[in-house]
């Protein structure tokens, strides 16, 4: 094993509520709408009349997911039968503990989740059956959901899942509450739609925040301060392009033009993370684990999607 790394001690705003003995927290967001964590991963169910609507189903919960709904079906005397399952995208990682449900539920998402679903063929993500192209209002049991995509962000189908009347925003992937990103901005594939999406969710009237990592719920300010750590993250891959000479690079490296790259890319990244990094740690967690990292897929993103530093040979 390599010498372990000592960082800084995580704020005690970033962390979430205590775990019971099975490895899990289940609480009330609003009214009947509820949400559990592992303080790793997240989901949330809605309690209706016509049985559970769930929101996602992160493997790392897994069977605690059932065990969740139970806990809150016996307390409340509702039913506890998973009726319904919302795929936010069609990552493992957030549904892949979706076959563990009745082979009968009703599973929903984006048009685009089926297709990589179909595509990927993992028995623990059974396609969703019922899909939508831009929006899509659920109205189950009394309760309304509404759905909407807006362009590839995190992956090419992550949608917003809006519940008004439960003054609630489930957006996964995008912001972490209290943290940073982890590595290439919480693994995006778009990163110009990844920095657009939390203006998206500022759009819509909302209360609590289901971002589907860590322990806890999200605020506005939350996404807000998620929002100045990512601009200020472009606006120094900026000052670092402008700043790096490649010359003393290619001269060191003579032939192997791939060695003189990957020194030019890597010290733009470091030039880029280091005053975010001294900003931001003790104000988000792990802001000096991930920072260089997230600051490197950002950076590529200014170069390469708006061509910040791009030159024509004359």
């Amino acid at each position: 094993m390599s010498t372990l790394v000592d960082y800084a001690p995580i704020p005690r705003s970033a962390m979430g509520p205590a775990l019971n003995e099975r490895g899990y927290y289940v609480g009330r967001v609003e009214r009947n709408l509820y949400w559990v964590t592992d303080a790793v991963y997240q989901c949330a169910f809605l309690t209706t009349s016509e049985g559970v609507v769930l929101l996602d189903a992160p493997p790392t919960i897994g069977h605690n997911i059932q065990r969740a709904i139970d806990e809150i079906a016996a307390a409340n005397g509702v039913s506890n039968r998973v009726e319904y399952l919302v795929y936010s995208h069609h990552h493992a990682d957030h549904v892949g503990a979706a076959s563990l449900f009745n082979k009968n539920v009703t599973r929903i998402g984006h048009e685009e989740t089926r297709r990589l679903l179909l595509r990927d063929d993992d028995p623990a993500r059974p396609p969703n059956e019922e899909t939508f192209a831009e929006r899509r209002t659920l109205e189950i049991g009394g309760e309304r959901i509404d759905l909407a995509w807006y362009g590839p962000n995190h992956s090419p189908d992550n949608i917003v899942i809006h519940l008004p009347e439960h003054d609630t925003l489930m957006l996964i992937d995008i912001v972490n509450p209290g943290w940073v990103p982890i590595f290439q901005s919480n693994l995006s594939e778009d990163i110009p739609g990844y920095l657009e999406a939390p203006a998206t969710a500022l759009a819509y009237s909302w209360k609590h925040f289901i971002g589907g990592h860590n322990g806890r719920l999200g605020t506005r300010e939350d996404i807000a301060l998620h929002q100045r750590y990512m601009a200020d993250l472009v606006e120094s891959s900026r000052q670092a392009i402008d700043s790096l000479d490649g010359t003393p690079y290619y001269q060191r490296y003579g032939e192997n033009s791939w060695a003189a790259i990957k020194a030019i890319l890597e010290e733009t990244a470091r030039r880029t993370a280091a005053p975010v990094t001294e900003k931001y740690t003790g104000v988000l967690a792990a802001a000096d684990v991930f920072t260089e990292d997230v600051a490197f897929q950002v950076m590529q993103s200014v170069r390469l999607d708006l061509g910040y530093g791009s030159w024509v040979h004359p």
